[in-house]
């Protein structure tokens, strides 16, 4: 047990240093949707997109979940700290070689905070803290489909990409209590390059993901696409110059309550031998931009 013990804290240690992220059992839904849990002093953006600067993290801000029954085969943390982006639980999987990293998030439908999802997994809510990791089965894990982001709205719809069939987007959902098989959404959203990273909002009322297109400002941007009467989605709509620009823009998504618009954009740097990296920052705006962005009727 002593080793048990040692072999945790080590790894611990080796986690906080390479500031990975994770995050706490007891949090809820609530603790992410008030101004002052969510925000914390964070002077909140306006129509103009503003840099997102968090406040350091700390060891305090992760807690080692189901501490007494610590499974070194697959642990996860919990996270409490003030940093929207952060993701709440992070699952670590022995896999033989190393650790997977599985990140699971409250964004993803915001309604059920009982249930986190990751790619192919989910994760539900237990007595004790957080479950093993679960498969959503063969309709989504599957050899031929790598997915990256998988958004779930209040209903219960699957949004996600699919980076093996060329950076597409699928849609799955629950028809009559069953959930219906994975369909491509319309030409018009897959279309471009790095077609990826959706994110569908909690009533299904419009849809955000990145792609790089001729239309664009340079390499992927942000794009939007509004649910019309018809249940139809309406055309991909960039989503401006206030959001892109010529370096790469993705992973959009809404605080819990719904009041700003979350998105990272990423650029390629260059060192003095010549190797190259990603630099990412990440951005925050009010979601009044979003009806901005709407057609007129």
């Amino acid at each position: 047990m002593k080793n048990i013990i040692l072999k945790i804290s080590v790894f611990i240690c080796v986690i906080f240093f390479n500031a990975c992220k994770t995050e706490k059992s007891e949090i809820t839904e609530n603790d992410f949707s008030s101004e002052e849990n969510v925000y914390l002093g964070y002077k909140p953006p306006g129509l103009v997109p503003e840099l997102f600067i968090p406040e350091k993290s700390t060891s305090t801000d992760w807690t080692l979940g189901n501490v007494d029954s610590l499974d070194m085969n697959e642990f996860y943390f919990t996270y409490t700290g003030n940093n929207p982006f952060e993701d709440p639980v992070v699952v670590y999987r022995n896999e033989g070689s190393s650790y997977r990293v599985n990140k699971y998030s409250f964004k993803h439908n915001p309604s059920d905070s009982n249930i986190l999802y990751s790619r192919w997994n989910y994760i539900e809510r237990t007595d004790s803290g957080w479950s093993k990791i679960k498969s959503l089965g063969p309709m989504f894990e599957r050899e031929d489909w790598d997915i990256m982001v998988m958004s779930v709205s209040s209903k219960g719809t699957f949004v996600f990409d699919d980076y093996k069939s060329n950076d597409v987007i699928r849609m799955s959902r629950i028809l009559d209590g069953k959930r219906e098989e994975p369909k491509l959404l319309g030409k018009h959203i897959n279309t471009g390059k790095w077609t990826c990273h959706p994110f569908i909002a909690p009533d299904e009322s419009f849809l955000i993901w990145g792609s790089e297109r001729e239309d664009g400002y340079g390499k992927s941007d942000n794009y939007i696409s509004f649910r019309q009467l018809d249940d139809s989605w309406g055309p991909a709509i960039n989503m401006g110059d206030k959001i892109n620009s010529e370096l790469v823009e993705n992973g959009a998504f809404l605080t819990l309550d719904g009041k700003y618009l979350l998105f990272s954009r990423h650029e390629e740097k260059v060192r003095e031998n010549g190797s190259t990296y990603w630099e990412s920052n990440k951005y925050w705006v009010d979601t009044k931009i979003i009806e901005t962005l709407r057609p007129q009727k």
